[in-house]
């Protein structure tokens, strides 16, 4: 039998990240909110005694769940030392934005942004760079980019999945300087992609 109900993500900032993770039914999510809050005050005592300090300011909270159940999550704070903390939408772990459905929109929002600024970059020295040099440009800034924690992103939407699609695209093109008329897919063949 398939347990249905919310994952909870607590990030909470000092000299590197933390992650506080729990689960719960949604009838449960008080209670979860109170076990974390303990914990954190636990985290923060010991930080205290190494003479370390926990920035409350710096500390998101995310509540997870199917798109179907968004309606569901809890919207008032989460007690996290002497600070309330209101949940967020998204949350940004190791450069992977996490978003409260799991549908990775922002990330993928994100990344396309950071590969096209990049392109038009390139495009605007194109003319003075080698092939060579050229190629090394875009494996490094864009394709890095597009396949920095791919696994993530297994199950994604087919539209999420074109957006990525676009940018390669896109820098296969710039590559091989080919008008948007032109077939991508031996462009695509040539370069591994």
């Amino acid at each position: 039998m398939r347990t249905h109900g919310y994952y909870f993500l607590i990030k909470v900032q000092f000299s590197s990240d933390t992650q506080i993770y729990g689960f719960c039914r949604p009838a449960d999510s008080a209670d979860l909110c109170e076990i974390v809050s303990v914990c954190v005050d636990k985290v923060s005592a010991w930080m205290a005694s190494k003479r370390l300090q926990l920035n409350h300011t710096k500390t998101e909270v995310l509540w997870c769940t199917s798109s179907h159940r968004q309606h569901q999550i809890p919207s008032g704070p989460v007690r996290i030392g002497t600070t309330d903390v209101q949940p967020v939408s998204s949350i940004c772990d190791l450069g992977v934005y996490i978003d409260a459905d799991t549908s990775m929109r922002t990330h993928i929002t994100a990344v396309v942004t950071a590969c096209f600024m990049a392109l038009r970059q390139i495009r605007s020295v194109r003319r003075s760079l080698s092939r060579h040099t050229l190629l090394t440009l875009v494996r490094a800034l864009i394709v890095g980019k597009v396949d920095y924690c791919s696994s993530v992103l297994t199950g994604i939407l087919g539209q999420l999945q074109d957006r990525l699609q676009s940018v390669l695209n896109a820098a296969a093109r710039l590559i091989f300087s080919a008008r948007w008329s032109e077939r991508i897919t031996p462009l695509l063949r040539e370069l591994y992609w």
